[in-house]
């Protein structure tokens, strides 16, 4: 990933994210990153881990080959406006994170045609453990593994059809909010049973790390994980019933189906 130079169009939270775990990469050249905002104070931290900074998104294009545009998607066709006349056959590939733009509108916007990918990271993307999902339209089997390899410098990214990127944009970046809302409740009820907060806090967050990495290593679905510490009449397995009395694991589906929703209409 040495040679290829990089510019995050709209350094917002997510932009932010992504530039922060590009820097924090020993396999990318951080001098290979150029971030843009209006407001160039507000990412002035960025040029000192490494990162050009502007508020000129021409020159940002200018001097990268792979174009991240990271702007709201009621923004992205002002951008391409902006930056078309500086875009080469060829040289350029362009990679949209906004949601809800597919991309065949994003290509009807370019005056050229060039490889168009779509790609859904999520705000860990700032330590390099996001889950991102990609699709792509005019696009080589290099250029993918390319672009690929750029999200996998800020965590785990996968191929998948552009039918699911919405769905993907649920699960992964919206979800990772979710899974925020989870631990929040845990760390609450450890301090209702006597933990203060950031003892309750530490226990919580690596019990949470803990189980993930163990359906990742183990492969194994989480019926299977949690049949190990659900012993007769014991403390786990009425926790757990009672959380389904309660409408848990209803309440969570009910809440990724209607976010779904909403970002389908």
């Amino acid at each position: 990933m040495n040679d290829q130079k990089i510019c995050v169009i709209g350094c917002g939270n997510l932009g932010r994210s992504i530039v922060k775990g590009l820097l924090n990469n020993d396999t990318f050249n951080s001098g290979h990153v150029t971030a843009t905002r209006r407001n160039t104070d507000l990412i002035a931290d960025l040029a000192t881990e490494g990162a050009a900074i502007t508020s000129d998104n021409c020159e940002a294009v200018r001097n990268s080959n792979i174009i991240l545009v990271a702007v709201k998607p009621y923004n992205v066709g002002k951008i391409i406006n902006e930056i078309k006349s500086e875009i080469i056959e060829g040289k350029h590939v362009l990679v949209s994170l906004a949601t809800g733009l597919t991309t065949e509108e994003i290509s009807e916007m370019l005056d050229h045609k060039i490889p168009v990918f779509r790609a859904m990271p999520n705000i860990a993307a700032n330590i390099s453990e996001s889950t991102t999902c990609i699709c792509s339209k005019n696009a080589s089997q290099e250029e993918t593994k390319n672009i690929k390899a750029v999200f996998d410098c800020v965590g785990e990214s996968l191929i998948i059809n552009e039918e699911l990127m919405e769905a993907a944009t649920i699960l992964g970046a919206c979800g990772i909010a979710f899974v925020f809302r989870f631990i929040r409740a845990m760390i609450q009820g450890g301090i209702q049973i006597g933990f203060d907060a950031n003892t309750a806090k530490q226990i919580v967050s690596q019990t949470v790390k803990g189980a993930a990495e163990m359906l990742q290593i183990n492969n194994d679905h989480p019926e299977s994980e949690i049949d190990k510490v659900t012993t007769p009449k014991g403390c786990t397995i009425v926790g757990l019933n009672e959380m389904e009395h309660q409408g848990f694991s209803s309440a969570l589906i009910k809440g990724i189906v209607t976010s779904f929703q909403k970002i389908e209409k």
